[in-house]
């Protein structure tokens, strides 16, 4: 470090001599104690900002004159302009005024990059803060750039005017760490041009009086002039330097590409040609300039390129071929020490984060952003990085940035090259806080060797098994080059106990339109993953079953090959595919209709999230959502409760999860849904016609309620089960709503009347993930003839004076799911009033015996046949549902705690408790009550229907039978009875 001393000691001494050349300069430092010491370190720091302090002393002069050294900048466009009418005198000519422009922007950056290395060096501005004031001087110099050369292009072509007659802007896109404001000190910024749509600029008789020479273009001739020329304003070298220089490669088709495109072109472009390295950059796309209506189309555009509605595992292998290219370019050019393409630089931390944007970003809509540590953060919040491996990788990020800033500050050149000079070595530590080179080059080996560890395990392939290292037989096999008997040997060997089948089926797949129209990649994805599922199968028990089930997921999905990549790389998605597959039919038919459902299976599959967390967990979704779009917001729903359903799907397969509580799951998901569709409806009706008046003429309330029935009401929801609801609310029938955005108004009581039609709306809405539930309607007052959405008075009178027998068991089950607490109050005060009737046991168990009748002759199997159905014959399911709705009838005027619950399984201990029905009798029905719907569970996800052989639930049956003719024998006698035991004996 001899020579290191030696070299410090002249930096001191010509710092010395520097300000001896200015008096006055000299004076004012020596008067400010903490001034000289930290223009002394930024000397040192940087030969740079030394020549701009000794040839250019006006800016450092202006700097600490406007007192701007101290100052954070919150609008750098003002600031900027501010600084330009300071520095230079207005302009004469054309000419004049470009030089003028010219040596302006340069002198700016000059005086800024003094300020932005000043305070970064000193400590007063992090790492951040640094990046995003050098983003913010270019936005600044490339808008006022374009303020000035504009009006001077419409002089000499008109107006580049659209379609519908307005001048269109020029968009430029900033990309890469620019668009992200994580620009570095000495960095190209990466530009693509952009404008609304093609034509020819308009050269008005008007216009041409005023400027004679104007001549008509096209719009992308106008728009490249100006492109170039605002590239030359801020890339070309004068006496002054450059502003930035400008990369124009990122571009449709790169440098051979039209240098301005409109958006149209630019969408052609991508969906036809777009490729994965593109992908990756357009994750930092952000518009300088350019009018809101073309910028918006442009950024939603770009944004369906960049990303997928699904999990898009395809993106490691894009980026695994992107390292390699990368690591070639290192050891061709011998870039070791390169701090950002090197091993384990700042390069490998992008890739870490951006990788998982893509795979995960369609789905997460937060998880689109351009900045680096936003999108790391959103990725910890959605588990889908460890927040451990994000903490370190921020750590490494800073000294690593710290350290590119510090390596360009030196000679203000766009460098990576870690110095290898002794001197460079030692004054990028000292500028870093560092006490010798050794010190610092210790600490970036160890945050390489960090984020070289952490972006492996990124990017890592899926360990192979050893079968499927050493198995090419399979490949064989499943690529025809196999002779047919030792196919089916192989086969036989490996477990499958009916290798025809299988053989049959791929060879009908290989034939298949659908195989030959797959291009080479989806083909080279498929040849990877057949032999490892016919592996993987052969470790199952059941490896056929396992086989017909899987391979016709593989099927639906076999031209989304971005989802058989997924399970290529995650074991665990694979196995648990197989698990669900083999388990359940219905669930096969889900993921192959959804296969967006796999994303779920990324982990092992745990308990259902309670009530609580599925509300919670549901809002957080919608608000990652764009808030304008409708169609986003319902798929959100629906991703949801699919993706909840097969988490309570896997935990009853597993045996975790009894009866009662996968019913009370599926019912808490149909409720989270509900409510949520309810806030969307309220919200879009509000916006449209302001808030709606109650009874009592108050507004601002939301004096609306959902009641489910039926299933929804008895919390006994199974999979694929409809909604059966009815709408209560209290608007008032005179008053007008408050009015809404536009001024609409709308009689209350006609506001909550659209309110439910576009909660069903919302509800029966077809998108891409389907439609979220089957609603029933018909239970309302006056069934499918009445009115939709009624008033609790009107409920109450028909329920009172109107109802049948049969409405009121229905409304046993019925209980408020989603809207006013006070509603819901009033609500059950009815249901109490109408139940608690005193009512003819007699005429009751009459018109009920003969509902059950009816139902049985319409819906159960037939008296010839050997079948009994499970929920409709006698003895079943239904049956108890009537015992318990007759015993609610007949006795809660005299017991009001049977009002108290909806469910039949709390119905029949109360039944028990209360004395109205012996406790052998409650607990029989119970256990059959869970056998039969336990059964129901099981035969839903096995797609199969309700029958079963006539000698099923025998006991089970007699039990039920003994208990209906316990209670109705004697009241209703006849031939009912008989049939219904004589039924049970058949």
């Amino acid at each position: 470090m001899q020579e290191a001393g030696q070299l410090l000691q002249r930096y001191t001494t010509d710092f010395t001599r520097a300000l001896d050349a200015f008096p006055a300069l000299a004076a004012r430092l020596e008067g400010d104690c903490a001034l000289l010491p930290q223009l002394q370190r930024l000397w040192l720091a940087s030969d740079y900002l030394a020549e701009v302090c000794c040839n250019t002393t006006a800016v450092l002069q202006d700097l600490l004159d406007s007192g701007d050294l101290e100052c954070d900048y919150h609008d750098w466009l003002d600031h900027a302009a501010e600084v330009l009418a300071r520095l230079l005198p207005p302009a004469g000519s054309a000419h004049e005024a470009q030089e003028r422009l010219k040596r302006g922007l340069r002198l700016l950056r000059k005086r800024e990059m003094l300020r932005i290395l000043w305070r970064d060096n000193s400590g007063k501005a992090t790492l951040f803060d640094t990046c995003r004031d050098l983003s913010g001087l270019a936005d600044a110099c490339v808008t006022l750039a374009l303020r000035e050369l504009t009006p001077r292009l419409r002089q000499l072509h008109g107006l580049p005017l659209d379609a519908r007659g307005e001048e269109q802007e020029l968009i430029v896109l900033a990309m890469g760490k620019y668009g992200a404001f994580e620009l570095n000190l000495s960095s190209d910024i990466d530009l693509i041009f952009v404008y609304s749509e093609n034509g020819e600029t308009s050269v008005t008789p008007e216009w041409h009086a005023q400027h004679p020479t104007a001549r008509v273009c096209t719009v992308q001739q106008y728009f490249s002039k100006l492109g170039q020329q605002l590239i030359n304003v801020l890339d070309s070298v004068t006496a002054d330097g450059y502003v930035f220089r400008v990369d124009m490669r990122l571009r449709p088709y790169g440098g051979s590409g039209a240098l301005a495109l409109s958006v149209d072109a630019m969408e052609e472009y991508y969906l036809s040609q777009g490729r994965d390295w593109e992908r990756f950059a357009m994750i930092k796309a952000r518009a300088i300039t350019g009018g809101t209506a073309a910028v918006k189309e442009l950024m939603a555009m770009l944004r369906s390129f960049t990303y997928r509605r699904y999990m898009d595992f395809a993106t490691i292998d894009a980026l695994r071929d992107l390292k390699r290219q990368i690591e070639q370019q290192v050891r061709r050019k011998g870039m070791h020490d390169n701090l950002k393409l090197g091993r384990g630089g700042i390069r490998e931390i992008e890739f870490c984060v951006q990788v998982l944007q893509l795979i995960y970003g369609g789905r997460h809509r937060h998880l689109q952003q351009a900045s680096l540590m936003g999108a790391m953060l959103g990725l910890v919040q959605e588990q889908c990085f460890p927040a451990d491996d994000a903490a370190r990788l921020k750590h490494c990020y800073v000294l690593l940035r710290r350290a590119e800033h510090a390596v360009q500050a030196l000679q203000d050149k766009q460098t990576h090259d870690y110095p290898q000079d002794p001197f460079s070595e030692y004054r990028v530590a000292q500028s870093l806080g560092y006490d010798d080179a050794a010190s610092l080059r210790a600490a970036l080996d160890t945050v390489r060797d960090t984020v070289a560890t952490i972006f492996a395990r990124v990017i890592a392939a899926p360990p192979a098994s050893a079968a499927q290292r050493e198995d090419n037989e399979l490949q064989q096999l499943w690529q025809n080059s196999m002779d047919r008997d030792k196919a089916t040997a192989l086969l036989q060997q490996r477990g499958f106990t009916d290798p025809g089948v299988v053989l049959q089926a791929l060879d009908a797949y290989h034939g298949s339109k659908q195989f030959l129209s797959l291009d080479a990649i989806s083909r080279s994805r498929m040849d990877r993953f057949m032999p490892l599922l016919l592996a993987r199968l052969a470790q199952e028990r059941e490896p056929d079953l396992g086989f017909s089930r899987v391979f016709s997921f593989v099927q639906a999905v076999s031209r989304r090959t971005a989802y058989i990549v997924l399970l290529l790389e995650n074991p665990v998605a694979l196995s648990q595919l197989i698990l669900l597959s083999t388990a359940s039919p219905w669930l096969t038919e889900q993921m192959s209709r959804y296969p967006v459902l796999l994303d779920e299976l990324l982990r092992p599959l745990s308990s259902p999230p309670s009530k609580a967390e599925l509300t919670a967990n549901l809002r957080q979704a919608l608000l990652r959502a764009a808030s304008d779009d409708l169609d986003e917001q319902l798929v959100t729903i629906q991703n949801f409760k699919q993706e909840q359903m097969l988490v309570v799907a896997a935990a009853e397969l597993s045996g975790t999860l009894p009866l009662m509580k996968v019913s009370d799951s599926l019912t808490w998901v149909a409720e989270a849904v509900l409510e949520q569709v309810l806030d969307m409806a309220w919200q879009l009706l509000v916006q449209r016609y302001g808030l709606p008046a109650n009874s009592a003429g108050e507004s601002g309330g939301r004096d609306f309620i959902i009641i489910g029935y039926g299933k929804l009401g008895g919390i006994e929801l199974n999979y694929g089960s409809d909604l059966d609801l009815v709408f209560l609310h209290d608007g008032h029938g005179d008053l007008e709503t408050t009015g809404g955005a536009k001024g609409a108004r709308v009689n209350s009581g006609a506001f909550y009347v659209q309110l439910g039609q576009k909660i069903l709306s919302l509800l029966n809405t077809h998108t891409v993930s389907g439609k979220l539930y089957e609603i029933d309607l018909r239970l309302r007052p006056s069934g499918a003839s009445g009115s939709l959405v009624t008033t609790p008075e009107a409920f109450t009178r028909y329920q009172l004076q109107h109802a049948w027998t049969w409405e009121h068991q229905a409304l046993i089950r019925a209980r408020v799911v989603v809207g006013s607490a006070a509603l819901a109050q009033r609500f059950e005060m009815i249901r109490h009033e109408v139940l608690g009737m005193r009512r003819d046991q007699e005429r009751l168990a009459q018109d009920i015996v003969s509902m059950r009748a009816k139902m049985r002759q319409q819906l159960g199997s037939k008296p010839a046949a050997a079948v009994f159905h499970l929920k409709h014959d006698a003895g079943g399911l239904v049956d108890i549902e009537f015992i318990v709705q007759y015993l609610v009838l007949a006795h809660a005027h005299a017991e009001p705690r049977l009002l108290q619950w909806s469910d039949n399984m709390r119905l029949l201990d109360l039944a028990a408790e209360t004395g109205i029905l012996q406790a052998d009798a409650a607990h029989a029905l119970q256990q059959a009550y869970i056998e039969y719907r336990s059964l129901l569970h099981k035969r839903a996800l096995d797609k199969a229907d309700d029958q079963l052989a006539g000698d099923a639930f025998m006991v089970q049956r007699e039990q039920v039978s003994a208990v209906w003719q316990q209670l109705f024998a004697a009241i209703v006698p006849g031939p009912l009875h008989d049939a219904q035991a004589g039924a049970i004996r058949a």
